[in-house]
């Protein structure tokens, strides 16, 4: 799991106290710098991503938006026509202009979030108002100024009351999908959607399109979504039944997987069949909206962290890198006890060693900042440049980053016809942890 890739020499750190660092390093770690017995590596072929991680410095994230342009086609073509999909932007708040045009919602849970969304994309019918702590002076705000909002979604009676009240205040009317709760702090209770629309379905102020249901995420069992499925179906059937109320919008959560993890098997294209087959079991005949995060943007992005320091423990081989947990996140990932997708890149002519075992470690003052155990790579020296795949969904904002006041990591983009911009520069922390 590892490559050697080329990059012209003329390629450099554009900040010169990264190259000067580096320059000391090697010099106060000669013996780590290049082993005798090192030898020539082969070209591999170019990576474009290198070039950007030695052109900006690490620790650098790159989301590619060709990537994600792809991953659009393959869930649309892998979803029924009636399929919506709802982008949930907690995912990745960067990549929210890369994606306009390619969902038809994003759904934010946090006023940080609704901003962001607004400033990126501000055409009517796209905003997705969720969360289970909605702020009611940012809520009157949306609604006095005629916010373009698609869905406010209700996870409590009170936040019901909220909205409603100010609905009628400001005398607007508007749309809600009311949360079904899977059985945790998230959703009403079954009895409570059902009281709100014994009582609220006619009201004048609020257009109730139907409900949302989302359990979690990382769900490989078909037999798990087909069993939601039916609790969402069940819902539909009692408040057309019971209450006369005809469900227009179903927005579902199915918590597609992602394999992070060199030890995971998943094929795809076999688990959507069934989840097609599924939806279509389902039988709705309004659209379905399927909120997807970590499906849409993990495959976009790539962390790039470099190697500071190389040492010999006990007879175990460490490595320290300028990227550490702060900045990496993997869902099921514990004290590295699992292998990421991750690669060793370097230019073309680099010197490569005999094969070794090393564990990759973060900055920070942590046992627990590894991202990588025995690792095997022919040498590791410092400079040298670790590729982690995967890493376009949460990975960027999980971490504990203010931790030790480290700067946070650069943010390039790949728009889809291959532009780059750096669309964030080091962001120190370290005033955020000082008393005023």
């Amino acid at each position: 799991m590892w490559t050697i890739c080329r990059l012209p020499k003329t390629a450099r750190l554009t900040a010169k106290r990264c190259s000067h660092a580096i320059s000391r390093r090697r010099n106060a770690h000669a013996k780590h710098a290049r082993p005798r017995d090192a030898k020539r590596g082969e070209n591999k072929g170019m990576d474009e991503k290198l070039a950007l991680a030695r052109q900006f410095g690490t620790p650098l994230y790159v989301f590619d938006g060709r990537v994600l342009k792809k991953r659009m086609e393959t869930l649309r073509a892998a979803l029924p026509a009636n399929v919506e999909l709802c982008y949930a932007v907690k995912a990745n708040t960067f990549i929210i202009d890369l994606l306009a045009g390619d969902v038809a919602r994003f759904e934010a849970c946090s006023e940080g979030e609704a901003r962001i969304c607004l400033e990126k994309d501000s055409r009517p019918g796209v905003l997705v108002v969720s969360g289970v702590n909605k702020d009611a002076a940012y809520m009157e705000e949306l609604i006095a100024a005629e916010t373009p909002v698609s869905r406010y979604t209700i996870e409590s009676r009170l936040q019901f009351d909220m909205l409603l009240g100010l609905a009628r205040k400001h005398d607007k009317r508007i749309p809600l999908l009311l949360r079904l709760t899977s059985g945790n702090q998230f959703g009403l209770d079954k009895s409570e959607v059902c009281n709100i629309i014994a009582e609220f379905a006619d009201d004048p102020h609020l257009d109730i399109w139907g409900i949302q249901y989302f359990s979690g995420t990382q769900k490989t069992s078909v037999k798990r979504l087909a069993r939601e499925l039916r609790t969402c179906r069940k819902m539909i059937d009692r408040l057309a039944q019971d209450y006369g109320f005809t469900c227009r919008e179903v927005e579902f959560g199915p918590g597609f997987p992602v394999p992070y993890f060199d030890d995971e098997e998943f094929d795809e294209p076999a688990f959507f069949n069934e989840f097609a087959a599924l939806l279509d079991e389902f039988a709705f005949e309004g659209p379905i909206s399927l909120e997807l995060g970590r499906s849409i943007a993990a495959s976009c992005g790539t962390f790039f962290t470099s190697v500071v320091d190389v040492k010999r423990n006990d007879g175990q081989n460490y490595a320290i890198v300028d990227g550490g947990m702060n900045h990496l996140v993997y869902y099921g990932q514990s004290l590295a006890m699992r292998q990421p997708t991750c690669a060793l890149l370097r230019e073309e002519g680099a010197l490569v060693g005999e094969p070794e075992f090393f564990n990759i470690c973060g900055s920070l003052c942590s046992i627990n900042d590894i991202l990588a155990k025995q690792f095997e790579l022919p040498g590791l020296y410092v400079g040298d440049v670790l590729r982690f795949d995967n890493t376009g969904a949460y990975c960027m904002t999980e971490g504990i980053s203010l931790f030790l006041s480290r700067d946070l990591p650069r943010v390039c983009l790949i728009d889809a016809d291959g532009e780059v911009r750096l669309v964030r520069d080091l962001e120190p922390t370290w005033q955020l942890n000082e008393s005023k």
